[in-house]
């Protein structure tokens, strides 16, 4: 479970590198709020206290409610780096 929302996460976010309707945007900042929160939760439960606090700050990064606006290109920067990072944690084997 946890490979598979990396896995659809990191794909989200490579997308929107792409000129995508502002929905799926939107779409995008909500799958990742779930996504990091249960990621944040199962570092918790593996005692992964710097996981935990990292998929935790990308959660509130991406939640949509209150937006941060970075503009488009340090957004793009911010996908690439998260994106690449969750990637990478793929292919480690003690993964949270």
């Amino acid at each position: 479970m946890v490979r598979t929302i990396k896995l659809v996460l990191a794909i989200l976010l490579f997308l929107c590198l792409f000129d995508m309707p502002y929905g799926f945007y939107q779409f995008v900042r909500f799958v990742a709020l779930i996504g990091f929160g249960i990621l944040a939760y199962k570092a918790n439960e593996q005692k992964k206290q710097t996981e935990m606090v990292i998929y935790g700050a990308l959660a509130l990064l991406f939640q949509p409610f209150f937006k941060i606006a970075l503009g488009r290109g340090i957004w793009n920067i911010v996908d690439v780096i998260v994106a690449l990072g969750l990637t990478i944690t793929l292919f480690r084997k003690n993964e949270v």
